[in-house]
């Protein structure tokens, strides 16, 4: 999987700053959510639910992505919004329901992502001992191997691939970066006075998980399940271009594999592969951007600069007297 999936340790050692400043329990949702609300989170959010709407709405009006019509390369207009392939399905068709096909493998991916690096992570930071060494153990040889050339050797030897096995295959290889880093801070959670306060209390190791550490370590895990969506559809769309992707599915992966097969470059047949490489710059675009809005929530080296950069190029303050 790309390197995208981990988590900047600049953002781990942000929560554990924050967490330290506020006495012990992090400081939750009301402030986090003011902060969070800025111009770069509600452009990338409203990039994204466009997207996503997209996915979910146009597949109800547009026709059969797989129907053959006789008008081969055909550009924008007509009955063919965003025109048709060299063999006649229409492009605005199969961009309808890649999108959704995309959409699903990224979530699924990052969910999977997700669950295992809390799992290895977070439950064997808590655990300690000998479990917490062979899941570290384990992270620390799944990060030493090439996560790219180690998904393309396992779809290789799979003749008949489905959606579910290139989901199973991306997620197993990509998470141990995040794992590492919710580790590294459920070590410094455990220890924290509020936990062993729990602990003591006779609590169960689920609640002190679920209700005292996890809170904590929400940021990071939203910031990680958003580089998740990001790599995962990338790495489907470059496993789909270079021909092992999941067979018969429709994602923007196949879309730029069949406008390379069918030479769409060389016949100026632009309508064709521009839309889906677009639609995977734009919620790259919108994902970043959210990212980059909660990193400045949770880093505070980040904040402090956001509110220099204020101070410099915003407003004069209350009683300043401009230059003449």
């Amino acid at each position: 999987m790309p390197e995208t999936l981990a988590v900047t340790s600049n953002t781990a050692d942000g929560v554990n700053e924050q967490d330290a400043a506020s006495g012990g329990r992090s400081t939750t949702t009301s402030g986090a959510w003011q902060r969070l609300l800025t111009a770069k989170f509600v452009t990338g959010t409203t990039m994204v639910l466009l997207i996503v709407m997209f996915g979910i709405v146009a597949p109800f009006f547009s026709q059969n992505p797989r129907k053959i019509d006789n008008v081969g390369l055909t550009p924008p207009g007509g009955g063919h919004l965003l025109g048709t392939t060299q063999i006649g399905q229409d492009v605005f068709a199969q961009l309808a329901y890649s999108t959704r096909g995309s959409l699903i493998v990224g979530v699924a991916v990052a969910a999977l992502i997700l669950a295992l690096s809390a799992l290895f992570g977070i439950l064997g930071a808590y655990i300690g001992g000998t479990t917490d060494e062979g899941f570290s153990l384990l992270s620390n040889v799944m990060l030493v191997i090439p996560g790219l050339p180690l998904v393309i050797v396992i779809a290789s030897y799979v003749q008949q691939k489905s959606v579910l096995l290139v989901i199973l295959v991306l997620g197993l290889t990509g998470w141990a970066a995040s794992a590492r880093v919710l580790r590294a801070q459920t070590l410094s959670l455990r220890n924290r006075d509020y936990v062993l306060a729990s602990r003591v209390a006779g609590e169960r190791s689920w609640r002190v998980i679920c209700v005292e550490i996890l809170p904590n370590l929400l940021p990071v895990m939203s910031s990680g399940f958003v580089f998740g969506i990001v790599g995962a559809i990338l790495a489907e769309a470059g496993l789909s271009f270079i021909g092992i992707g999941a067979s018969g599915s429709l994602t923007w992966g196949t879309m730029l594999a069949g406008a390379s097969d069918g030479q769409a470059l060389l016949f100026g047949a632009w309508w064709w592969f521009a839309p889906p490489g677009l639609m995977i710059a734009l919620l790259g675009t919108g994902l970043s951007l959210i990212n980059f809005s909660i990193d400045e929530v949770i880093n505070p080296k980040l904040r402090t600069y956001r509110v220099r950069a204020i101070r410099r190029g915003g407003p004069h303050r209350k009683g300043s007297v401009e230059p003449a």
